[in-house]
């Protein structure tokens, strides 16, 4: 059967969260895209991603013994290792890094007439210190950080802004990475907000039961 532009699009979309979460190396990424577009069936499309995930579907827990990454791991587990991404570019459209990425020690985002996603609540880090730099024009950026992270947030917003939204309750826990928020607004807007993922959530829901039932001398039965 014939695939359609739309068709091409969901696989796209599927190679640009599998690059951002390192599950492909830019080389690679770069041919499966081609192929994709290039694509004029079904046939050709479902190879490109059949051994990756599709854009929000649970991953499989990690089995014991195996080690933990993303916001289950430690925080000196997540700093080291090559960058899966330096940079991103929007131009009257958009950009996404989250999930299971490694921000580069450098890292430089520009957004014109479109916007952009940050995500760092399950990244890992190349080195312990790390500077995101951030430019838009008429445009928007939006950088998640978990709150115990440490972060400190430097730009500049000139007919716009460059700041915090708002943050959930937390300080920067001991071993995490140092991370600079810099750059420049220009009639638009960059926000950093402190928010829990996910599994985090979860992580604290647990710990609250176990001291429920501690409380109640479940524990000791």
């Amino acid at each position: 059967m014939r695939a359609s532009d739309a068709e091409r699009e969901r696989i796209a979309e599927i190679l640009r969260e599998a690059v951002a979460e390192g599950r492909l190396e830019m080389e690679e990424f770069d041919q499966r895209l081609d192929a994709a577009y290039k694509a004029r069936t079904h046939g050709e499309l479902e190879p490109i991603v059949r051994d990756l995930p599709a854009v929000g579907a649970a991953v499989a827990p990690v089995a014991a013994g195996q080690p933990r990454t993303g916001s289950m791991a430690r925080w000196p587990d997540r700093v080291g290792g090559p960058a899966t991404s330096g940079g991103a570019f929007a131009f009257w459209g958009g950009f996404r890094r989250r999930g299971n990425w490694t921000v580069g020690r450098k890292f430089t985002a520009f957004a014109m007439w479109g916007g952009g996603e940050i995500d760092l609540r399950e990244a890992n880090f190349e080195d312990s210190e790390v500077v995101i730099r951030c430019f838009t024009i008429m445009g928007g950026m939006q950088v998640t950080v978990p709150p115990d992270l440490n972060v400190e947030v430097r730009g500049v917003g000139v007919m716009g802004g460059f700041g915090e939204n708002g943050k959930d309750e937390g300080i920067p826990a001991p071993g995490s990475p140092r991370v600079r928020v810099t750059g420049f607004a220009l009639m638009g807007g960059v926000g950093v907000e402190r928010k829990r993922s996910k599994a985090q959530k979860q992580q604290l829901r647990e710990a609250g039961r176990s001291r429920g039932r501690l409380e109640k001398g479940d524990g000791g039965r």
